[in-house]
């Protein structure tokens, strides 16, 4: 299956801390970031999620956030720092590629968060994804 996800990230899944409704995923990603999904429990299941089990996560290019300076007074649990390795300009929007250790994101942001946040190819910028935004994909079982 191919998918219009531009950010897939691959990993391995850390913990799983199911409550009753929702479960917390944390992954390793391949370059030793940590990320954390907020799925439901029945996905859990669903997807035979545990320690060591083989994921990719999944973000809309439009629900990652950038951010120039500090990040610890948010509560968005995943916080991935990089640099800004290219930026595509359009009338109101933008998008702008970020390469983290082993891994590149896309963000798509206003044009305007551009300018005020003064990106430029080489920026060092913090990802900002809530994990309620992150998805979890695995190998299909054959």
């Amino acid at each position: 299956m191919s998918l219009s996800i531009r950010n897939q990230l691959p990993g391995t899944v850390t913990a799983v801390t199911p409550g009753e409704a929702m479960a917390t995923v944390k992954v390793r990603l391949t370059g030793g970031q940590d990320l954390t999904a907020a799925i439901t429990r029945e996905a859990v299941d669903d997807l035979g999620l545990s320690v060591g089990t083989a994921v990719r996560a999944l973000v809309k290019s439009t629900e990652v956030s950038l951010a120039t300076g500090r990040t610890d007074d948010l509560s968005i649990r995943n916080r991935l720092p990089g640099a800004v390795t290219r930026i595509t300009l359009g009338e109101a929007m933008a998008a702008v590629h970020v390469t983290m250790d082993d891994a590149e994101l896309t963000a798509v942001i206003t044009r305007e968060a551009v300018e005020e946040l003064g990106l430029f190819v080489g920026s060092d910028v913090v990802a900002l994804i809530k994990s309620t935004e992150v998805m979890l994909a695995t190998a299909r079982q054959a």
